[in-house]
C-alpha cells in the first residue's frame, strides 16, 4: 500500500486528506497542551515549550507521510530526483519553524510573525505541483503512459510480444500438414508436357 505507484488524481486527493488532518491533529496537540486561551494570554518561552513540542513531532510525522506520497508520485511519472528530495528537505525545515513561531510568537505584536515562513509554504507548494503535473516521457514505458490515465485493468500484450507469438502457430500448422497422396503402381510418368513417354 506504501509502495505502489499513485497517478494525479489519487496524489491530490491524498495531499488534501493529509493536510486536513494534518491541521486537526496540531489543533489537538494546542487543545490538550495549553489550549488555545492559554496559547493566547501566555508569552513566549518555557510556558509553550510542550506545545510546541508536541506539534513539532507531529508536523514531522506528516512530513514523513507527504514525503512517502510524493516519493510514489515522482517514480510513477518518472520525475526528477532533487525535485522530491527539496520538497521533503523544505516541508521539515518548514514544520521545524512552524513549531519555533508558535513557540515564540507575540499574538498582540503582528510583527513577531515572521514573513518568510509564508515564502517557504509557497516555495514548497510550487515544489508539489511540479510533482503532481510531472507526466512520463511519451513512449518510455507502457505502464507509465497507463498510470497518467488510472488505467487499472490487465494491459494488452505489446507488439513485440505479438510479433514473437505469430511464429509458433505456423509452426503448429506446419507440422500437422497431410502426408501427400500416395503415388500409384508402376513406372512414374515422364515429367515432360504435352509428350507421352516410350
Amino acid at each position: 500500500m506504501f509502495t505502489s505507484n499513485i497517478g494525479r488524481l489519487r496524489f491530490f486527493l491524498y495531499s488534501l486528506g493529509l493536510a486536513v488532518a494534518e491541521t486537526a491533529v496540531i489543533v489537538v496537540c494546542i487543545v490538550s497542551t495549553i489550549g488555545f486561551q492559554g496559547l493566547i494570554n501566555s508569552g513566549p518561552g518555557p510556558a509553550r515549550q510542550g506545545m510546541a513540542g508536541a506539534v513539532l513531532i507531529a508536523s514531522l510525522i506528516f512530513v514523513v507521510l507527504r514525503g512517502n506520497l510524493a516519493s510514489r508520485r515522482t517514480r510513477d511519472a518518472n520525475g526528477r530526483r532533487w525535485i522530491l528530495w527539496a520538497y521533503v528537505a523544505l516541508s521539515a525545515v518548514y514544520a521545524l519553524l512552524q513549531a519555533g513561531v508558535l513557540l515564540v510568537v507575540k499574538f498582540d505584536d503582528p510583527e513577531s510573525i515572521p514573513g518568510g515562513l509564508n515564502l517557504l509554504g509557497l516555495s514548497i507548494f510550487g515544489l508539489w505541483c511540479a510533482i503532481l503535473w510531472a507526466k512520463p516521457v511519451a513512449g518510455s514505458n507502457i505502464d507509465e503512459l497507463t498510470d497518467v490515465f488510472e488505467f487499472d485493468g490487465p494491459l494488452p500484450a505489446s507488439t513485440r510480444t505479438a510479433r514473437t507469438a505469430v511464429p509458433a502457430p505456423r509452426a503448429a500448422a506446419s507440422a500437422a500438414r497431410v502426408p501427400p497422396a500416395p503415388q500409384p503402381f508402376g513406372r512414374p510418368r515422364p515429367a515432360g508436357f504435352g509428350k507421352r513417354g516410350i
